[in-house]
């Protein structure tokens, strides 16, 4: 098994911190793992991205040119990393503010409404986690346990009261994905 993920979006949406959860999560599950994350100097609203490589077997390059998997969280992120899906891979995207979206015949395309889904659970921070539910979903990778304890590693001691709701967005994910096309 070699899973390989470009995560992008803009700063701020929680990009970095979910490619984090995933390596994280793989580490506890006893996975070779690779966390590379970009981002401008601009930080929150820049451009921002990270590559996670989950495997059984050692990992040779962070350095991908083509991914299995790209989670895209804005229309720059869908007009950069589309093309680069490997035929067959999947790409999910949240649909607020794309305008364009994804054309490619030869690729599974779901999407997850995770900002109107955040808006309704009262909790914009949790966006970024029902993208996380729906790509789980899709590649269950990693066990929720370890998903939960790379979570609890990844985020500060006084957010740890904000576990339940994050757990309980990572669910309802997965719930609300929906398949836009396939292969």
């Amino acid at each position: 098994m070699n899973e390989e993920i470009i995560i992008a979006g803009f700063g701020g949406q929680g990009v970095l911190s979910m490619g984090k959860i995933l390596a994280y999560s793989g580490v506890m599950q006893g996975m070779e793992v690779s966390w590379m994350p970009s981002y401008g100097p601009e930080m929150r609203g820049g451009t921002a991205n990270v590559t996670v490589i989950l495997s059984d077997k050692r990992i040779s390059s962070p350095i991908l040119k083509m991914y299995d998997t790209a989670i895209i969280l804005n229309q720059q992120s869908m007009d950069k990393f589309e093309k680069f899906v490997k035929p067959g891979g999947l790409l999910l995207y949240d649909g607020n503010g794309i305008t364009r979206h994804p054309e490619r015949k030869d690729i599974e395309i779901y999407r997850v409404d995770a900002a109107e889904e955040a808006a309704k659970m009262q909790s914009s921070k949790t966006f970024n986690m029902i993208v996380l539910g729906a790509y789980l979903k899709l590649r269950p990778l990693v066990e929720m346990e370890n998903v939960m304890n790379g979570l609890k590693k990844s985020i500060p001691d006084r957010h740890h009261h904000l576990l339940p709701l994050n757990k309980a967005a990572i669910e309802r994910g997965g719930e609300i994905v929906k398949e836009v096309s396939g292969v």
